[in-house]
């Protein structure tokens, strides 16, 4: 992720909006700079997608939802927009206008890690994800190697990690009452 060179900054939160709806190519809005998204390899494409499709097959009978990469999260006290690589909820979506392309209440969201995100992911961004009262868990899945950190949000506000390297582990996701399965996420991906 990169600031973006080829837009000018906008003035506030509302500019960047109308701008990104035109845009070609997908930006987040932190801290009031715009940064372009870069492509992802194919092992985060693989991941971004097991995960998609596994967490649809589990909820296709229950009213919960699954997003991609392309819908994004407004945090909304700070006024920033974000675009994570895998959304899910339970509740009903709440969506800030008429377009629906931007949810304001994510309940479970995975960020697949590149050189390029790693830190932010780990740092920035989970600290704005942390602001929204919705989310309950956080993943953040390496795509070299069986890795994955899951946070949960505990009653007190605190978040407990749990870290899964096993080639026969699950991940337990209260939020969404499914189950996910190392093998599953990782199914067809070349680890180094």
């Amino acid at each position: 992720m990169s600031a973006a060179n080829n837009l000018q900054s906008p003035p506030d939160a509302k500019a960047y909006l109308a701008s990104e709806r035109k845009a070609k190519e997908r930006h987040e809005f932190v801290d009031g700079i715009i940064y372009a998204m870069s492509g992802a390899s194919e092992a985060h494409n693989l991941i971004t997608a097991n995960i998609t499709s596994e967490l649809h097959f589990q909820m296709k009978c229950r009213p919960c939802k699954t997003y991609s990469s392309d819908m994004r999260v407004k945090i909304d006290t700070a006024g920033h927009y974000v675009y994570p690589d895998v959304i899910a909820l339970c509740d009903k979506a709440k969506l800030e206008d008429a377009h629906g392309d931007t949810l304001l209440n994510p309940a479970v969201i995975f960020e697949v890690l590149s050189e390029s995100t790693e830190t932010y992911d780990r740092g920035r961004k989970f600290s704005l994800y942390r602001e929204l009262g919705s989310v309950r868990e956080y993943l953040l899945v390496a795509q070299d190697k069986q890795h994955i950190e899951h946070y949960r949000r505990q009653a007190d506000g605190q978040w407990l990690l749990r870290v899964l390297d096993e080639a026969d582990g699950k991940i337990n996701l209260e939020s969404l009452d499914c189950t996910l399965e190392m093998v599953d996420i990782y199914a067809k991906v070349a680890l180094k």
